[in-house]
C-alpha cells in the first residue's frame, strides 16, 4: 500500500506541470547515448509518447556524428578537419544524408511508432523546410549556416497530430545541389525559435552544466555564461551546446535545458517534477535590469 500512495503521490506532483505545457511545443534535440543504447532508445520513446498523450507537441531534431564517423571509415573515406571541425566533402555528404534520413531518421520514426505515436520523419530539405549556405564561404565543403527555418509543415504536421522527426540537413535553393550539413544542436535551436517553442531540450552525456568544483549549475543566464566563458568554467565542446541555448532563448524559446541523456526518464524528470534535472537556460529581464527569477522559474 505505501508503494501505491508513494505512486499517487508522484501523480499527483505532475498534474500542475500537464496543465502548463499542455498544448506547448516542446523541441527535443535527440543525441549522445540516448541515441545508441537500445535500452535508452525505448525509454526516450516511452518519453515521447507520454508527453504526446498528457496534450504536449514533441517535436525531435537527432544528429548521428557516431554513426557517420562509422560508416565512413567502413567504406574507407577520409575526413579532413580544420579547426577541430569536419569539412563535409561532397562525398561525405553522400554519407551523412544515408545515414541521418535514411537510417537513423527512419529507426527512430519506426520506433517512436512502435510504442503508440503517429511520427513520421522528415529532413530539413522536405518542403525547405531548413535552407542554409555554406558556412565560412565553402571553408567547411558541405558544412551549412542556417539562412532560414520555414515552420509551416512542421505546424501542419503538429495540427495532424504527428510528431515529427527531423533530421538536420539543409536545403541550398540551387537545382542539382545535394544540400548541407547541419550541426543538430544549431538546427534545434533554430526550429524551437521558428516555433515559438516553449522549451528546447538537448540531451548529451553530461549532467548539466558545472563549475569548477564539479557542482551542477542548475540555471544559467546569458550574463553568467559569459562569465563562466571568460573563466574557463565553460569550455570545449560545451560552449556550442550553451550558446544553442542562448540562441533559442534570446529568440523567443522560453526556457532551454541541457538534460543527461544516460538518465532514465530524464525529461519526464525535468519536465513533470518539481526538483528537475540539468542545468536551464533562461533570459533575462531587461525592464527591470535584472532578473524575474521567481517568474522565470514558474514558466
Amino acid at each position: 500500500m505505501e508503494k501505491k500512495l508513494k505512486k499517487i503521490e508522484t501523480l499527483l506532483d505532475a498534474i500542475p506541470h500537464i496543465k502548463k505545457f499542455y498544448g506547448k511545443t516542446i523541441v527535443i534535440k535527440y543525441g549522445g547515448s540516448a541515441q545508441t543504447s537500445p535500452e535508452l532508445q525505448e525509454k526516450f520513446a516511452e518519453d515521447i509518447v507520454l508527453l504526446k498523450l498528457v496534450g504536449m507537441n514533441p517535436v525531435i531534431v537527432h544528429g548521428g556524428g557516431a554513426r557517420i564517423s562509422e560508416l565512413l571509415e567502413q567504406l574507407n573515406i577520409t575526413s579532413t578537419f580544420i579547426e577541430g571541425q569536419r569539412v563535409t566533402s561532397k562525398e561525405t555528404m553522400r554519407v551523412v544524408e544515408m545515414v541521418l534520413s535514411g537510417e537513423i531518421n527512419k529507426n527512430l520514426t519506426s520506433l517512436l511508432n512502435y510504442h503508440g505515436a503517429k511520427a513520421i520523419g522528415i529532413s530539413g530539405k522536405d518542403s525547405s523546410l531548413i535552407q542554409a549556405k555554406a558556412k565560412d564561404h565553402g571553408k567547411f565543403g558541405y558544412t551549412g549556416e542556417i539562412t532560414k527555418v520555414d515552420a509551416k509543415l512542421i505546424n501542419a504536421l503538429i495540427h495532424e497530430g504527428f510528431i515529427p522527426v527531423i533530421a538536420p540537413i539543409a536545403d541550398s535553393l540551387k537545382p542539382n545541389h545535394p544540400g548541407f550539413n547541419i550541426n543538430a544542436d544549431l538546427a534545434a535551436s533554430k526550429i524551437a525559435a521558428a516555433l515559438d517553442a516553449q522549451k528546447v531540450i538537448f540531451l548529451t552525456d553530461i549532467v548539466g552544466v558545472l563549475d569548477k568544483d564539479k557542482n551542477l549549475l542548475s540555471t544559467l543566464t546569458q550574463e553568467q555564461v559569459e562569465a563562466y566563458k571568460k573563466d574557463g568554467t565553460i569550455h570545449g565542446g560545451m560552449i556550442p551546446k550553451v550558446d544553442s541555448c542562448l540562441e533559442a532563448i534570446n529568440n523567443g524559446v522560453n526556457k532551454a535545458h541541457i538534460l543527461d541523456g544516460r538518465v532514465e526518464h530524464s525529461i519526464i524528470l525535468e519536465l513533470f517534477t518539481s526538483d528537475g534535472v540539468g542545468t536551464q537556460f533562461i533570459r533575462e529581464n531587461n525592464t527591470n535590469n535584472g532578473i524575474d527569477i521567481e517568474k522565470l522559474l514558474q514558466d
